[in-house]
């Protein structure tokens, strides 16, 4: 039996750590456009998506013809991989351009599809019952992790597969705010947080860790354009500061990223 107090706290925590990430206001009153913005074409996916340890872990539970839940679906790189087997593939998001690019690539890969508009686990209750669920580079963007994660297992029949970043995605940016703005940015939480969360609500979490040496990160991201663009918006840069960041940029070539696949088999 989960014990309350230690799931509150694990809880409480996550919460704290996350909201430890909001950037100062004097910074952000500073930014052009909003810094959270995530282009859609750094979503669309390419015909031949890389296919990664999180992949083939969703995959070992889906037999033929099984349906794929892809919560925070971008444009589908989480899901498309899977087809086949899977032969329908559902996704949530709150942007409504990347549920237009999902449902073209999923028509692309000849799978069904439905696309279901809003934020997870709001959402929940409206999306049907899958055989995999699946969740990449999400689960930082959820400061009540609790119930998101509860209802990524109760959608699942099978299996919920989490893809996300060992630390937060805006670490590999940390020595830049230090370097541009002389801040100090946090180092918490990080995918061990979630799965001890995971495991304390009782489920079977597991977890391994690899190095991202394909996409570094980025997503997308295919040029050094893109790269600083991404940078400059990121880091609430103003454009009479972008030759001082590309120089930055390249004296500090990316590195891999340590990526986690978090899963666990749904027990009921």
């Amino acid at each position: 039996m989960p014990d309350p107090s230690r799931i509150d706290d694990l809880l409480t925590q996550w919460r704290v750590n996350l909201q430890s990430w909001v950037i100062p206001k004097e910074i952000l009153d500073q930014a052009e456009v909003p810094p959270w913005i995530h282009p859609v074409e750094l979503f669309t996916i390419e015909d031949d998506i890389p296919d990664t340890f999180s992949h083939r872990t969703a995959r070992a539970a889906l037999s033929e013809g099984d349906s794929v839940l892809d919560v925070g679906c971008g444009g589908g790189v989480a899901s498309m991989t899977l087809i086949p087997p899977a032969g329908t593939v559902i996704g949530v998001d709150n942007d409504q351009a990347m549920l237009d690019q999902y449902a073209l690539a999923a028509a692309r890969y000849g799978a069904r599809h439905r696309e279901f508009l809003g934020t997870w686990p709001a959402i929940a209750d409206e999306v049907p019952e899958v055989d995999v669920v699946v969740c990449h580079h999400v689960a930082f963007n959820a400061p009540e992790i609790g119930p998101f994660l509860q209802e990524l297992d109760r959608r699942a029949k099978k299996r919920v597969v989490l893809e996300m970043p060992m630390f937060h995605p805006m670490s590999r940016l940390s020595p830049m705010w230090k370097h541009f703005w002389n801040l100090d940015r946090p180092t918490a939480p990080n995918a061990h947080d979630l799965v001890s969360i995971a495991q304390t609500l009782g489920f079977a979490a597991q977890i391994k860790v690899w190095a991202d040496a394909v996409s570094w990160g980025s997503r997308n991201v295919k040029s050094d354009e893109q790269r600083l663009t991404l940078a400059r918006r990121r880091l609430c840069l103003g454009l009479d500061r972008t030759e001082e960041l590309a120089a930055y940029l390249a004296d500090h070539p990316e590195t891999p990223v340590e990526i986690a696949t978090v899963w666990w088999d749904v027990s009921r």
